[in-house]
């Protein structure tokens, strides 16, 4: 499942989209923005696999809004305007939609996306190697019980064994972990899917431990869970 957001000044235009996603089985559209700065600091709380990205807006550009962005998104660029698409695939867009576009433009577009992101999982590792007591330690994805955020530190908890610190943001470390397994849950922690036990009263039970779900957390991690 690639997951998504929109972002148009233009409400016609993610109406359109939204349209468009709904008819596709492995696109999840999980909000859509006709404010450009809104959703930039959407993206800095929830990284997500795809933009579709208007250009020409006229609070920020679809161009500075990409260029911000530290997280790897793809992106996929809509505009009106036929002289933007040489800098946008000098940004690594997967494509371009040209408005007004028919859905089987659109079809392409996004199969692009799917094909771009098997190849970008097929390419994540099993494990990690984090930079901790002054050596760097491999740690295997699938031991990983939770990750635990303090401050500009890390605590990752693993199966059997001690825990890792290191000196490292859960923003970073959600990056190099495959989206599809793993998911902030709090402003404090990530979780593997496959750790959960049960989820009761916004508390996430992995082992013997209890997480709390964030409020600003929760729609995104239900909806995901309940998948």
């Amino acid at each position: 499942m690639i997951h998504a957001i929109a972002v148009d000044d233009e409400l016609p235009a993610l109406s359109l989209l939204e349209n468009f996603c709904k008819r596709v089985d492995f696109i999840e559209l999980q909000k859509v923005f006709n404010k450009p700065n809104e959703a930039l600091r959407y993206l800095q709380q929830f990284p997500v696999d795809l933009i579709f990205l208007d250009i020409n807006m006229p609070a920020l550009t679809g161009i500075d809004l990409y260029k911000s962005i530290r997280q790897n998104t793809m992106v996929i660029f809509t505009t009106a305007y036929s002289e933007y698409a040489v800098e946008g695939f000098n940004l690594n867009a997967v494509d371009y939609l040209l408005k007004p576009f028919t859905f089987e433009r659109f079809m392409q577009a996004v199969n692009k996306a799917k094909t771009a992101a098997k190849i970008a999982d097929d390419q994540k590792e099993k494990y990690l190697f984090i930079r901790a007591d002054y050596s760097l330690i491999k740690i295997v994805t699938e031991d990983i019980l939770f990750i635990e955020g303090l401050d500009d530190y890390l605590k990752i908890h693993i199966q059997n064994d001690k825990p890792v610190i290191a000196r490292m943001t859960l923003k970073n470390i959600l990056e190099k972990l495959p989206s599809a397994d793993f998911v902030r849950v709090h402003r404090s922690y990530v979780v593997p899917f496959s750790r959960i036990k049960s989820v009761r009263n916004k508390i996430i039970y992995i082992e013997n431990e209890e997480i709390p779900v964030g409020n600003s957390y929760e729609e995104n991690f239900l909806k995901l869970f309940n998948k």
